[in-house]
């Protein structure tokens, strides 16, 4: 099914929505920023700051079909797989190295300035200023296919690529 990229508030019905899919009440929704096409939450935006605590992963995969194909993919043992080519190749190296860079640059654009002044406040900044994509504080690892998918759903990057290859071929998922 064809996704739509939105950054919307979310609405009461998708807040529930969303709430039903992560089996509680989300913290630090911000807008829902990928659906399907019947509307249905596929990624979420999250704040930076959620319970008085630095919060780096920006989006958050919630649709269910997805998020069942990646967990397959994780099961398979897919990370790995994928961290062994990212280990050998340095252009691979280099473009998670830019992929991290982008999305810190695209999280700071969403802060608010509360989030900003708390942060300098407590002298937390660099929770958010070292981590990349999913909070990762090692650039060249790969520690969860739904982050990086999440994110390249809104922002293609280098690992969303490779998950998306993976979900076409889907010769590994097993048949619901």
């Amino acid at each position: 099914m064809p996704l739509i990229t939105k950054d919307c508030v979310p609405t009461v019905d998708q807040r529930e929505r969303v709430a039903a899919l992560l089996g509680r009440e989300p913290r630090g929704l911000r807008a829902i920023a990928v659906t399907d096409t019947d509307d249905e939450p596929v990624v979420i935006r999250v704040a930076s700051v959620v319970d008085r605590k630095p919060f780096p992963t920006l989006y958050w995969l919630v649709g269910a079909d997805l998020s069942l194909h990646i967990d397959r993919l994780e099961a398979a043992g897919w990370i790995a797989r994928l961290q062994t080519e990212v280990d050998a190749d340095p252009e691979l190296q280099a473009a998670l190295q830019n992929d991290h860079a982008l999305h810190k640059r695209c999280r700071a654009a969403f802060m608010t300035t509360q989030e900003r002044d708390f942060l300098r406040e407590t002298g937390m900044e660099r929770a958010l200023e070292e981590r990349g994509i999913g909070g990762i504080a090692e650039p060249a690892r790969i520690r969860c296919l739904h982050t990086w998918y999440a994110a390249h759903l809104v922002t293609p990057n280098t690992v969303g690529k490779m998950v998306e290859k993976l979900l076409a071929e889907g010769e590994y998922l097993a048949r619901d």
